[in-house]
């Protein structure tokens, strides 16, 4: 089956053009979008993170503090005066995706 059209009738998209997507990636060693002027993970780069992450949320969370580890460095480095806070920077990667919470609460426990 090499029609395209009938492989995208078979299975829907979640993301119908990848190719802006794509462009959402960090500009290193100052963490912002290749593709908009905003921080990265920007909006559309977490948009495209929880969907590739969706039946991995822990996965998501380990990449993202990984993300976070690295640009710390390079923007410590770069400019360690006026650096984001560490409180700034664990909104900016890990606070956003997504969190399942325990079918038991644990203060039952």
């Amino acid at each position: 089956m090499n029609d395209p059209a009938a492989r995208t009738a078979e299975r829907p998209v979640m993301f119908p053009d990848p190719a802006p997507l794509a462009a959402h990636q960090p500009r290193r060693p100052m963490w912002s979008c290749r593709a908009c002027p905003q921080p990265w993970p920007c909006a559309s780069a977490r948009l495209h993170l929880k969907g590739r992450y969706d039946s991995d949320p822990v996965g998501l969370s380990i990449r993202m503090a990984a993300e976070m580890a690295e640009a710390m460095k390079d923007l410590y480095r770069l400019n360690p005066d006026d650096a984001p806070g560490p409180r700034v920077m664990f909104d900016r990667f890990l606070v956003w995706p997504p969190f399942k919470r325990p079918a038991i609460p644990t203060a039952d426990l």
